[in-house]
């Protein structure tokens, strides 16, 4: 049977699973965690689909004590808080984008879906993991045309290609910046899309897009795709995410699934960010090289730019533009860091240790 033909939601034996059927694990990297990371284990153990395990992949022990620590707690209290909980630590030099998260892949075995998130990303209510669940599952087709996406019919079921993982909508924090605002909505607008590699032609680099601050994968598709990719510096969920589109399946933003997550970076922060974005594109040519990220980088600047002027926060306008030139730098130089010094590149990056 050609995976194009296969119903929605299929299981690994070829029948369907409801939403209340997937057993779900959630996996999360953590360093040197804040009080957001308490609020989101808060938040995932009671949510209205139970989240079977909590794997919590810890860089560097000391680190996870401090915040312990800080938030009153000691191993025991936190286990009794947290009993769905486990964490593993890994030492700073052992942590990869892409490995630690394979990792947390493999040590959710039984799971029929994995749900990576970030430290630093908290469920906006508790139907986050029904909501991906749904996107994950559900049968209805496209809701957006890929030159008016072809809709097969085997009796009264509609067919297209399995969804192999759901993204969330990220929101602003309350302390986030005007442009911060507007950049979610920019790239997590209200509208839910299913992508799959025939909308490259329209969608370009935005096809692979998938991010791992909050995004439930399916775990045989994951495993059957050869995890995520590793030596990874970033993006590893885009890469994956091309992978897996290429082999036919598909990929669905759910903006019913949402999270609180934003960042009010430095020109700094940005440059060292986009340096590390660069290198991983320089290194998977077989995903980013058709699809110069340029183009969509202008939109951004330019939708950012008119939003600032129109609602009458233009004091912002000459910040934003400073710290898209310094992401412009900094991803240029990621994008040809082969041709650099060593001694640059370590003065660039935000990742040191993945350089060793």
């Amino acid at each position: 049977m050609k995976r194009e033909e296969i119903n929605i939601g299929e299981s690994r034996h070829g029948s369907p699973l409801s939403d209340q059927e997937m057993t779900v694990d959630a996996v999360i990297p953590s360093y040197y965690p804040d009080g957001k990371l308490l609020c989101l284990l808060e938040k995932l153990s009671v949510q209205t689909h139970p989240v079977r395990r909590i794997h919590l992949i810890n860089t560097e022990e000391a680190g996870f004590a401090a915040f312990l620590e800080k938030n009153g707690l000691t191993g025991e209290t936190f286990a009794s808080r947290f009993p769905m909980a486990e964490v593993r630590h890994i030492r700073a030099e052992e942590f990869d984008h892409g490995a630690t998260r394979s990792l947390g892949m493999q040590l959710s075995e039984g799971a029929d879906a994995v749900l990576m998130m970030t430290q630093d990303a908290v469920p906006a209510d508790d139907e986050l993991v029904a909501a991906l669940l749904h996107g994950l599952t559900g049968t209805e087709a496209s809701h957006a045309p890929a030159d008016e996406r072809e809709e097969k019919e085997e009796g009264d079921a509609k067919t297209c290609p399995i969804i192999a993982a759901v993204y969330a909508r990220q929101l602003p924090a309350e302390d986030a910046g005007a442009a911060e605002r507007y950049t979610r909505t920019f790239n997590y607008p209200d509208q839910p899309r299913l992508k799959t590699e025939a909308d490259a032609a329209s969608l370009g680099i935005k096809t692979y897009f998938c991010s791992n601050v909050c995004a439930l994968w399916r775990r045989d598709a994951v495993l059957e795709a050869g995890l995520f990719p590793s030596p990874m510096i970033f993006n590893e969920d885009m890469v994956l995410a091309g992978r897996l589109l290429q082999k036919g399946y598909a990929i669905r933003y759910t903006p019913e699934a949402r999270v609180i997550h934003s960042h009010n970076y430095t020109a700094s922060q940005q440059f060292h960010r986009n340096f590390d974005l660069g290198v991983s594109q320089a290194d998977h040519p077989e995903i980013f090289a058709r699809f110069p990220s340029e183009g969509e980088g202008v939109r951004y600047v330019k939708a950012v730019i008119s939003y600032l002027w129109q609602s009458r926060e233009g004091k912002e306008i000459l910040p934003f533009v400073w710290r898209c030139a310094a992401r412009l730098a900094g991803f240029r130089l990621g994008k040809s860091y082969q041709k650099l010094p060593r001694s640059l590149v370590l003065r660039c990056t935000g990742s040191r240790h993945y350089w060793k």
